[in-house]
């Protein structure tokens, strides 16, 4: 009988440590999340997006870009067309033509607005006002690498990329320099210049805004042209 009763508890403690093998090595463990989508945003004077998604862009369509290749950003304050820096920041500027071709930019509004040095728009997430806590967050789901460059720096009237202060963050964000912001050099990729419409880029850095420097009455880029 002793040898019967042996057998049975042997039997239950191999069946019982089979079980918590399989349980300890399933699919119901945690994992991490490595992307950081918790960040806040920093309120020093610094063109920041907040985003971390790192996925690359899935894109199969790359963009041909032209030498004469130009961008016209129709505000509800006027218009402004931008020059491209292809051979400084090619990448970039594909970027950027690609979103602007599928017209992720239009609705968006200008979020971030400081008088005398920027004007920041770029963030998808600024055409749900309900999403409004969160604006200055969002952007394609992907970054890009940094271009930087010494022929194209941050003075007045260039476009360059927000990004998170941490390299290689940018994805959708830009901002306008209102004024020479060379203290942003090399820290933010440099990938255009206003050729007409500096007065409205004035305008926008005018507006009146919140204890956030969002503007009161909203800033909309209703859509972007690009044009050979």
């Amino acid at each position: 009988m002793w040898k019967f009763i042996v057998g049975v508890i042997a039997l239950i403690v191999i069946l019982g440590g089979g079980y918590w093998f399989l349980k300890g090595s399933g699919s119901g463990q945690t994992t991490t999340d490595t992307y950081g989508y918790n960040q806040t945003a920093d309120s020093t004077n610094s063109p920041q997006a907040t985003s971390t998604d790192s996925n690359p862009s899935n894109s199969t369509n790359p963009i041909t870009i032209t030498k004469n290749m130009k961008a016209i950003f129709h505000t509800s304050l006027g218009d402004i067309t931008v020059e491209f820096f292809n051979d400084q920041a090619p990448k970039t500027v594909e970027n950027f033509v690609k979103l602007a071709s599928e017209k992720f930019y239009d609705g968006t509004k200008f979020h971030r607005v400081i008088k005398g040095f920027m004007d920041q728009g770029g963030d998808p997430l600024t055409k749900d006002d309900s999403m409004q806590a969160r604006w200055g967050t969002g952007g394609p789901g992907y970054t890009i690498a940094d271009e930087f460059g010494t022929a194209y720096t941050n003075m007045a009237g260039t476009i360059a990329m927000a990004n998170t202060g941490a390299p290689n963050s940018s994805g959708s964000q830009f901002f306008f320099n209102a004024v020479d912001n060379h203290f942003l050099d090399g820290k933010y990729s440099v990938f255009g210049k206003v050729t007409s419409g500096m007065d409205i880029v004035t305008a926008i850095n005018n507006v009146q805004t919140d204890a956030n420097d969002r503007p009161l009455t909203p800033v909309v880029l209703k859509s972007v042209t690009i044009t050979q």
